[in-house]
């Protein structure tokens, strides 16, 4: 690959900014962006740096996400305009929508593309969903192993020692490794004689 290509490639995807590396678009807003990743950040409070990329990247995927709505408005925006003059023998009403089914044809593959994005882009949030709520439970059963326990006051997580574990009064039931001979079972429907 030549040096220009090298160089081009990791803005390939900016056209929609679904897919690559690049998740701010020229025109975004950065200042909304980053509040929209602070929001993420103060919602899931990641620790540790595998919580920080995966919040990262949810907070990147809903961002993508986002921009899919519009992405298909404009197509049709652009289809009104490029196809305005078809359809002039039909009514008005008729009309817009004779137009938008047109621009549905012509740009099919490109709706069917962010059809697509949407998908994979959806399935890969689910998937760190998962992960991050796997990693944050991990964290606060082994806090609740050091002997605290998370609780919720006002609206802020403190933390506060766990009881002593309290003597169980249910005898033991044997395992399925003890002689059975020494339990008695009563079938079902048996009165027991």
């Amino acid at each position: 690959m030549s040096e220009s290509g090298k160089a081009k490639s990791p803005l390939n995807a900016v056209k929609s900014g679904l897919t690559g590396r690049t998740v701010l678009l020229p025109g975004e807003d950065a200042a909304e962006y980053q509040r929209h990743l602070a929001a993420f950040t103060d919602e899931f409070k990641p620790a540790g740096l595998r919580e920080c990329e995966l919040v990262q990247s949810i907070a990147d995927t809903w961002w993508r996400l986002r921009r899919i709505p519009a992405l298909e408005m404009a197509l049709f925006a652009k289809g009104r305009i490029e196809f305005a003059n078809l359809f002039e023998e039909e009514d008005l009403a008729v009309r817009s929508h004779l137009i938008d089914a047109h621009t549905f044809l012509v740009y099919a593959k490109q709706i069917r593309n962010l059809q697509i994005q949407e998908a994979r882009l959806a399935r890969r949030r689910e998937k760190e969903m998962a992960e991050l709520c796997a990693l944050q439970q991990q964290h606060k059963e082994r806090e609740m192993g050091n002997g605290f326990v998370f609780s919720e006051r006002a609206g802020a997580a403190t933390l506060t020692a766990a009881p002593p574990p309290v003597p169980s009064l249910i005898p033991a039931i044997p395992s399925y490794t003890e002689n059975s001979s020494s339990l008695s079972c009563t079938p079902i429907g048996s009165s027991g004689s």
